[in-house]
């Protein structure tokens, strides 16, 4: 029998590579279904055998906030109404995040930050080949579970280095204004593709599927994807 995953090349057997499962997702770093989807993503990829690879793409979800951030009381009071009433949902959210190892600490967070710096040293890492995921892993830790303000200078510099780059170029990049203006396009052009909430993930540029989805729904969306959509996996309303 033939071994379907074997090409003949000129006579030699050789074995054929893989298809890469690409995955871009979208997602503010003070979103807390961002970092649930985030894990989530992570345990899904654990289930592909063959090459993957996650672009980052950057969306605030907070446009006009001031570069020196808000208040967390005064943010909640701004966009939700009484803080008081938010309780329910925070706890709800401290328990999911339990479920995936993530111990949301909201008691700690002090203060809304300003995202934008933090996207732009998510771009260097891109560009510097340090991994992304890494870095967004070790932000969104530092905010829901330290309550470090992620827009400081200082604070990036803490985290950056712990995923591997280096005060340099951190420096270098919160001093360029055209790594500003490179991170506001791109967050431009996502927006003009109709998003207008996260976490979203675009899976080999075929299928969109909106919010944290579970690892299950997540590993199902993969396999439609590789292996068509004559599948029998059913399709969710969040995906398109």
């Amino acid at each position: 029998m033939i071994n379907p995953n074997v090409t003949r090349t000129s006579g030699k057997t050789e074995a054929a590579s893989p298809a890469l499962l690409q995955v871009d997702i979208i997602a503010d770093l003070i979103c807390p279904w961002c970092y649930l989807g985030k894990r989530r993503l992570d345990d899904a990829l654990l289930a592909v055998h063959g090459p993957s690879a996650v672009n980052w793409y950057p969306f605030q979800l907070n446009p006009t906030m001031p570069e020196a951030g808000m208040k967390f009381e005064e943010y909640l009071a701004a966009r939700f109404g009484e803080p008081g009433a938010l309780q329910p949902a925070l706890a709800q959210l401290t328990a999911t995040g339990a479920a995936e190892g993530i111990n949301f600490r909201f008691d700690r967070i002090s203060h809304i930050p300003n995202t934008l710096n933090a996207h732009r040293v998510m771009k260097l890492a891109e560009t510097e080949g340090v991994s992304v995921s890494g870095l967004a892993e070790n932000i969104l830790r530092g905010f829901f579970e330290e309550g470090l303000d992620i827009s400081s200078r200082e604070v990036l510099l803490e985290l950056g280095g712990r995923s591997g780059l280096t005060s340099q170029s951190i420096n270098a990049i919160l001093d360029d204004e055209t790594s500003r203006q490179t991170v506001l396009s791109r967050e431009a052009q996502v927006r003009r593709g109709g998003v207008t909430g996260v976490p979203d993930f675009l899976v080999n540029k075929k299928l969109f599927v909106i919010g944290a989805q579970s690892t299950e729904n997540l590993v199902n969306v993969f396999d439609r994807v590789m292996f068509g959509q004559d599948s029998d996996l059913p399709a969710s309303p969040t995906v398109h």
